[in-house]
C-alpha cells in the first residue's frame, strides 16, 4: 500500500543532501577564492616592496652621481685635478634610516683603482718576443707581478705567466695560442667543452672559465681587477690597494715589490693624502734607479669609472644594486646595473 508520508520523508532527505552538497561546494569555492585572493594580495605586496626598494636604490644611484659631480667641480679649483681617498665620494658608507623603517646604505669604489683585465688583449710584437727582457707588454708584466703579490693565494712566477697568457688568449681575436697560453684546443677538452671568447671581457666572472684560474685564485683576484672601461684606462695611483702598488716595478722585472716596500708606498700616500704626481710616485726610494718607462704609461691620477654598491632594507627584506657609473665632466651615467635580493 502506497504511503504518502514516506514519500514526503524521502523528498525531505534528498533536499537535505542536495543542500549539504551545495553548501559544501560553496564552502570549497570560498576557500579556494580566499586562497587565490591571499596569493594575489601577497604577490601585489611583494611587487610593491620590490618597486619601493628599487626606487630607494635608484635614489642611492642619483646621490652617488651628485657626489661625483660635486667632486668634479671641486677638482676644477686644483692646479692638477685628481681623485683620491680623501674626497667625498670615497668616504666610508653610513646607513641612512628610512621614514617607514629600514635603512639604505651605499658606497663608491674607484674602478680605475683596479687592474683592467682587457689590457691583456694586446700581445708583444714579434721584435719584443725575441728579447730577453721585452717578452711581455707593460700590462702583462704588471699583471704577472700582481699575481705574485696576492695576499691570499700568491702564485709562483711560472704560474703567473701561464695565467696571464691564458687571459690574453681569451681576449684576443685570433685562435693562435701565445707562448704558455691557452686557446680552443685546451677548452675543447673540458666537460662540457667550450671555446675561448676571443673578445673583451664583459664581466670579471669570466675569469672562472679561463684556463689555470682556480676558484681560490678567482676569489683572491676579483676585488683587484675590473673590465670597465672596455678600452682600458690608466690605473689611479691614489686609490690602488697594496697588492696593486706592489705590482708597480721596473721595466722587465717580473717580481713584485716586497710587502715592506709596498707598505712604505702606502704609508707615504696616507701621510701626504696622496702622491704629488705620477713622476714623484716613481721617484720613491723603493724603486731605486730602475727604469720605469713602460709602467709609466699604465699609471694616472684621476678616474672616470666607479662602482656603486648599494643595499636597502624595507619590511625586513633586503635588496642590492651594483651599478657601474661613468663620469664625463659633469655628466654621470649608469653603464651597467645588476640587482639582487636577500
Amino acid at each position: 500500500m502506497h504511503c504518502p508520508r514516506c514519500d514526503r520523508s524521502a523528498q525531505r532527505g534528498v533536499a537535505l543532501v542536495v543542500a549539504l552538497l551545495v553548501f559544501g561546494l560553496c564552502a570549497a569555492l570560498m576557500v579556494a577564492m580566499q586562497r587565490e585572493f591571499t596569493l594575489f594580495a601577497q604577490r601585489g605586496a611583494n611587487l610593491f616592496l620590490q618597486d619601493q626598494g628599487f626606487a630607494y636604490l635608484r635614489g642611492a644611484e642619483e646621490l652617488a652621481a651628485v657626489a661625483l659631480v660635486m667632486d668634479y667641480d671641486a677638482d676644477q679649483s686644483r692646479a692638477q685635478p685628481r681623485d683620491d681617498g680623501t674626497e667625498l665620494w670615497a668616504q666610508q658608507a653610513t646607513p641612512y634610516p628610512l621614514d617607514e623603517g629600514g635603512w639604505l646604505v651605499g658606497s663608491l669604489q674607484d674602478l680605475q683603482g683596479r687592474f683592467n683585465l682587457n689590457a691583456l688583449a694586446a700581445a708583444p710584437s714579434e721584435a719584443d718576443e725575441g728579447g730577453a727582457t721585452d717578452r711581455f707588454t707593460a700590462a702583462e708584466e704588471f699583471f704577472i707581478r700582481l699575481l705574485q703579490a696576492l695576499p691570499d693565494a700568491p702564485l709562483g712566477q711560472a704560474e703567473a705567466v701561464a695565467v696571464t697568457r691564458a687571459i690574453g688568449d681569451w681576449l684576443d681575436a685570433d685562435s693562435i695560442p701565445r707562448a704558455y697560453g691557452a686557446e680552443d684546443d685546451v677548452y675543447f677538452s673540458q666537460s662540457p667543452p667550450y671555446r675561448a671568447a676571443n673578445r673583451p671581457m664583459a664581466s670579471v666572472s669570466e675569469l672562472r672559465a679561463v684556463a689555470n684560474v682556480t676558484p681560490q685564485l678567482y676569489l683572491a683576484l676579483a676585488p683587484l681587477v675590473t673590465v670597465w672601461p672596455r678600452t682600458p684606462a690608466s690605473l689611479n695611483i691614489h686609490t690602488a690597494s697594496l697588492p696593486l702598488l706592489r705590482a708597480v716595478n721596473g721595466d722587465g722585472d717580473l717580481a713584485p715589490l716586497s710587502e715592506a716596500q709596498g707598505e712604505a708606498l702606502l704609508q707615504t700616500r696616507e701621510e701626504q693624502g696622496g702622491f704629488a704626481d705620477v713622476t714623484a710616485f716613481l721617484e720613491n726610494p723603493v724603486f731605486g734607479d730602475k727604469s720605469t718607462t713602460k709602467v709609466l704609461g699604465l699609471l694616472g691620477e684621476s678616474s672616470s669609472w666607479f662602482l656603486l654598491s648599494a643595499e636597502v632594507e624595507v619590511a625586513e627584506r633586503k635588496m642590492r644594486l651594483y651599478s657601474v657609473l661613468q663620469r664625463d665632466k659633469r655628466e654621470v651615467r649608469p653603464v651597467v646595473r645588476a640587482t639582487g635580493s636577500l
